[in-house]
């Protein structure tokens, strides 16, 4: 008789332990997304001190672009992989990172820093030095990318209500993007925004493959795997490279070389790269507790934090012009937060339930 309350009791505990587990995944996700706008705003203003400056006056199209683009990524993600390496080191975890290297988690975590880092980080930079601010809620398209590519690839559920929230999505980035029209835009604002898409399926295609991984180790080591990986291969392979398309093999390293001895601009970078590693390492922790599809629609929130840090840092602190978005503008950021989170949950779910009950 006595073992039903004590029973029900039980129960009560661990779901509202659950609910409190799940809020704070919630909550986690969302300081994600605030850390990723810091970011933006941060590694844009890095971008644009010292030796940068006097780059960007003199290489202002083509290849060149591109290049300086990979030089900012590659900067910002080896500064935040030393970051993450002293994390992991005071918290006693770096045996851990080289196991897991070895493991097939750890495989497909390098693949995600692949997809993410030198090619979507990559364009994200070129497309925000391009455009600026404007193009931040259209690389907010990847939740909706990942969720027709997780269809396409892995056959998972795509369901109508999903399929609207899609369009929503699409909807409003044609909003954002409709400021690339107007007479008083950038010259390089449209080129920005359709580069922008490249960062959307990128970090689409990286939300889908490490769905997989982040399920099977520490966020934390998944974290130093993936600004690790991002950060070699784009000084290793991608800045060589485009040097080498560029006409001139060394100078790529001869550019790197400048950039990391710029001690005022490194400032910005390590800052920028340590809410970088947040931004990502915060997205992976937050999906685990929240779940995938709400983490993403959580995190997806920079499509307003990214425009609003860049205003605030970069136009109110630093005294920066051309960082105030159109109305139309803030009103598509808004309306895309909505399609993604309608991409992640059902809204109709609780009426649902407490009919069934």
């Amino acid at each position: 008789m006595n073992s039903l309350p004590a029973d029900q009791k039980t129960f009560d505990l661990k779901k509202k332990l659950n609910r409190s587990y799940f809020m704070k995944g919630i909550m986690i996700a969302t300081v994600s997304g605030m850390c990723y706008g810091l970011y933006s705003a941060f590694i844009t203003r890095g971008m644009g001190t010292g030796v940068w400056g006097d780059w960007y006056g003199v290489h202002e199209a083509g290849i060149m672009i591109l290049l300086l683009g990979a030089i900012g990524s590659a900067v910002n993600d080896s500064v935040s992989a030393v970051w993450c390496w002293i994390i992991a080191g005071i918290k006693g975890k770096l045996g851990d990172f080289f196991r897991c290297l070895r493991s097939k988690p750890g495989r497909v975590m390098i693949l995600c820093a692949l997809a993410g880092g030198p090619v979507a980080s990559t364009a994200y930079i070129v497309a925000l030095q391009m455009a600026g601010s404007v193009i931040i809620p259209i690389t907010a398209l990847c939740p909706a990318i990942g969720a027709i590519l997780g269809r396409l690839i892995f056959k998972q559920k795509l369901t109508p209500r999903m399929l609207v929230g899609v369009f929503i999505c699409v909807g409003a980035s044609i909003m954002i993007g409709s400021v690339s029209f107007g007479e008083e835009a950038a010259p390089g604002i449209l080129a920005g925004c359709l580069i922008a898409l490249i960062a959307a399926f990128g970090w689409g295609a990286e939300g889908c493959i490490a769905g997989f991984g982040t399920t099977l180790i520490d966020y934390e080591i998944g974290i130093t795997i993936r600004q690790t990986t991002s950060g070699l291969s784009n000084l290793v392979i991608l800045v060589p490279v485009l040097g080498l398309i560029a006409g001139n093999a060394g100078l790529g390293p001869e550019m790197v070389g400048k950039a990391f001895s710029d001690g005022p601009a490194m400032l910005f970078f390590v800052i920028s790269g340590f809410c970088a590693l947040f931004a990502f390492s915060l997205w992976y922790k937050g999906n685990s507790m929240c779940g995938a599809a709400l983490g993403m629609a959580c995190n997806g929130a920079y499509s307003f934090w990214g425009p609003l840090f860049c205003w605030i840092v970069l136009g109110l602190f630093f005294k920066e012009d051309g960082w105030m978005l159109a109305p139309i503008a803030w009103i598509g950021a808004v309306v895309m937060f909505f399609g993604i989170l309608l991409i992640a949950v059902n809204p109709f779910a609780p009426l649902m339930n407490r009919r069934a009950a």
